[in-house]
């Protein structure tokens, strides 16, 4: 007798959420060779096969006031016309990939209509936002969580939720190769590196890329001989090469095509915007200064709902200022320069400082280090089986 193969739709929004997709997708066609899946995805999902009726750009938003109401009319357009194509042509299970403004509405109207459904990345109820453990209840059959903490949070109010482990947990090696990624960039193990990491998203480079590159500038100014690197997705490419000369850095700065990765593995230290990336640069067991910085009513509307006194995941998870954080009017470019210089002169006059940074963001890294595509993979056979 044939197994039955699952008909999977997924949505994930922006360039993380479709890295994690695209990693949940190795499982689950491992254990269903030939699954067909669709919805919302990039580019890491349609190299496992995925068929993208949207690209996951198309939900890239920032912030609470204007810049979401001006995509706001579009953004609900495709969710109608998605929930429609769902509903018409009802697939086995639906998983939401982040982007919980989006897909936990969505999940609560499939879920209503029959359709099994999962969120892959438990909102982060313990820092921002606590009210969303409700849409949470009424929108997920269960909950793929990626932190340890999650599920038995998740329980108390009724959840059913499985720790799956970080996937980049197990993408990132447990020990960078630090002369290789130099090597491949161009540059000489005897280099002194800064990593320069504002974001993708179109408002995360106008808000955040300016103060960095000034920063930058100024650690120049007191170490002349550093190189700079800066990964640009395509799309961003031409407004940070405007605002590279505008900071006075032409010819200065390497940008790279998007190789995040090599970057935060060659460096030896990156100035960073809060989100998934600063878990990456942890998991590369690199120093980093979390910096952010958005409009203004976003920022005051985003503040009220801070549950926590850390924003950078390295923080949050270590429960501790382990790595400074500077946001908003924090986030100068004097006050940024000054933490990066304090990280690069640590690594002569402070060793122990390192030490100890380096082995919390180990300690992390295997709590984080499971099998998540095979976890993930029964998690979803045992839903489907329910």
């Amino acid at each position: 007798m044939s197994k039955h193969i699952p008909r999977i739709a997924l949505v994930a929004g922006e360039a993380s959420g479709d890295l994690l997709a695209g990693l949940l997708l190795d499982g689950v066609q491992h254990h269903w060779p030939g699954l067909p899946t669709h919805g919302i995805g990039g580019p890491q999902m349609a190299r496992r096969g995925f068929e993208a009726w949207w690209p996951s750009d198309k939900l890239a938003v920032h912030g609470y006031s204007w810049e979401v109401l001006r995509r706001l009319a579009e953004i609900i357009q495709i969710r109608r016309r998605l929930r429609e194509r769902l509903l018409q042509n009802k697939p086995d299970i639906f998983i939401g990939v982040d982007a919980p403004d989006f897909n936990l509405g969505l999940e609560t109207d499939l879920r209503a209509a029959g359709v099994k459904t999962v969120h892959f990345i438990c909102p982060s109820i313990w820092a921002w936002r606590a009210e969303r453990v409700e849409k949470i209840r009424q929108a997920a059959d269960h909950v793929l969580c990626v932190f340890p903490f999650e599920p038995a949070l998740l329980a108390r109010h009724g959840i059913a939720a499985s720790y799956v482990g970080h996937p980049l947990a197990s993408v990132i090696p447990l020990e960078p190769d630090r002369a290789a990624a130099r090597q491949a960039l161009g540059l000489q193990p005897e280099d002194t590196v800064l990593a320069i990491l504002p974001g993708s998203r179109a408002a995360e480079i106008n808000y955040i890329t300016p103060a960095f590159l000034q920063a930058a500038a100024l650690v120049r100014q007191v170490q002349p001989h550093i190189k700079l690197l800066l990964p640009a997705v395509p799309a961003q490419r031409t407004t940070i090469e405007r605002m590279v000369q505008e900071a006075g850095l032409q010819g200065m700065v390497q940008l790279l095509a998007g190789q995040s990765h090599a970057a935060l593995a060659a460096c030896d230290c990156t100035l960073i915007a809060s989100g998934t990336a600063t878990l990456e640069a942890a998991l590369f067991k690199r120093p980093m200064v979390i910096a952010y910085r958005m409009q203004a009513l976003s920022w005051r509307l985003m503040r009220r709902k801070q549950l926590q006194p850390w924003v950078g995941l390295p923080n949050i998870l270590c429960g501790d200022f382990v790595v400074p954080e500077l946001i908003q009017d924090a986030a100068t470019p004097q006050a940024l320069a000054s933490a990066v210089l304090q990280w690069l002169d640590a690594r002569q006059h402070a060793p122990e400082r390192m030490s100890a940074l380096q082995q919390r963001f180990t300690d992390l890294h295997h709590s984080l280090r499971r099998n998540t595509s095979v976890l993930a993979a029964d998690a979803l056979r045992q839903i489907l089986a329910a």
